[in-house]
């Protein structure tokens, strides 16, 4: 473990003006962005799709892509044959095209009948989101896992970042247009194009950050060696690792298997009617965004600490449950809140500690590669928790 920090404390280069840390918390910003712009926009799709489950079949569909693009990077040696650049550009393009297929198919589809048929492309455009984000937060995780602890802090805090852009931007398109179908038809299109610019300049940061003095610094300090194409390695990184690598997935098995899909589906306000999901999910990230901030400014130091309290984060289940079916002065809004603000805190702050501490836990030949064992780990979390998440409507 000390040799990891030691490494990284020799190399350290001066980020003039910090420039690289701003561009890995954008591009962190961006790997999120497109995923949240899908379950932010409850009340669009509700509209569009009033018979299905579309938050719950949202989670699944982009969950399991995600991770398949993953298992693909471990285990083909054809990936040694890409750079990461290729496979930023790749990701952030397919990004672009699910956000953009969403509004075409509402355009193209006049009647009611034909747009709930249209909920399957919908649903293919999502897949293509999840795809897209398994090669842009392997390689970005993956390249940050070698750099100095702040630029994984950088990610992390634009990934949470994205939950707070996208809902106040959603807020905004919802409240500024009128509250009919026609209005939630434009206000939703307003907001999916504001988030499809974002991630066309997130394609001009990816290639901007390769220019930067800093940047060139680590390329050249750094072994050059590709880790994407060595299964066998990749689970003796997992052995070394398997604490962490157990915390990381218990903590998004919790987090998914309620959020969004209860959240958003299985709750009701008689005063905040469909203004409801949209409030609870903006709380989410804003408690998110809370926690994995805070890693800047203190980082649990004991990982051991820091997987029992991701396994202890298992008490949500009856606290949530009690929520549902106890007393009713327990379903209203202020207890819901406050729960789903300790669900996203504890969501960001834990996920944080355990991205940064892990990579510094093992060699530093080995960081990378702990790295994006962590972020397939964390993957798994998020199938078996939007798989779980389906009990919930039980």
């Amino acid at each position: 473990m000390e040799a990891g920090k030691v490494s990284n404390d020799v190399n350290e280069a001066r980020d003039t003006y910090r420039v690289a840390y701003i561009i890995h918390f954008l591009l962190g910003v961006g790997n999120l962005l497109p995923w949240n712009a899908f379950i932010t926009a409850i009340d669009y799709f509700a509209y569009l799709y009033p018979t299905n489950h579309i938050e719950k079949l949202f989670s699944v569909a982009y969950m399991i892509s995600s991770v398949i693009v993953l298992l693909v990077m471990m285990s083909w040696g054809g990936w040694s044959k890409t750079t990461m650049r290729m496979r930023m550009n790749l990701g952030f393009s397919m990004f672009v095209m699910s956000l953009t297929v969403t509004s075409v198919i509402d355009w193209t589809t006049g009647s009611t009948k034909l747009k709930e048929r249209s909920c399957g492309l919908t649903v293919a455009a999502v897949v293509i989101c999840g795809l897209a984000d398994g090669l842009v937060a392997g390689s970005l995780i993956g390249s940050a896992g070698k750099l100095p602890k702040q630029y994984m802090q950088a990610v992390f805090a634009g990934t949470a970042s994205s939950g707070i852009i996208i809902s106040i931007l959603r807020i905004i398109t919802k409240a500024s247009l009128p509250q009919t179908p026609k209005g939630l038809q434009f206000s939703a299109h307003l907001y999916f194009m504001a988030a499809t610019i974002f991630l066309l300049c997130c394609i001009v940061l990816s290639n901007l950050q390769y220019k930067l003095p800093v940047m060139q610094h680590y390329q050249q300090m750094l072994p050059q060696e590709n880790t994407l194409c060595s299964g066998t390695k990749f689970w003796a990184v997992a052995g070394q690792i398997k604490g962490p690598a157990f915390g990381i997935f218990i903590i998004y098995v919790v987090t998914l298997s309620i959020f969004p899909g209860f959240i958003a589906e299985d709750l009701e306000s008689k005063v905040m009617k469909d203004w409801y999901p949209i409030l609870l999910i903006t709380v989410y990230n804003f408690a998110d965004l809370l926690g994995k901030s805070l890693t800047a400014f203190h980082v649990l130091q004991s990982i051991t600490k820091a997987i029992w309290a991701s396994t202890a984060r298992l008490l949500f289940y009856p606290l949530f449950i009690v929520c549902l079916h106890g007393p009713k002065w327990l379903k209203t809004e202020v207890p819901m809140m406050v729960l789903t603000f300790l669900l996203g805190f504890t969501n960001g702050y834990f996920t944080s500690v355990l991205m940064i501490l892990t990579p510094k836990s093992v060699p530093f030949s080995e960081s990378e590669l702990s790295a994006i064992v962590m972020t397939v780990f964390l993957g798994f979390g998020l199938v078996g928790g939007s798989v779980l998440g389906w009990f919930w409507i039980l």
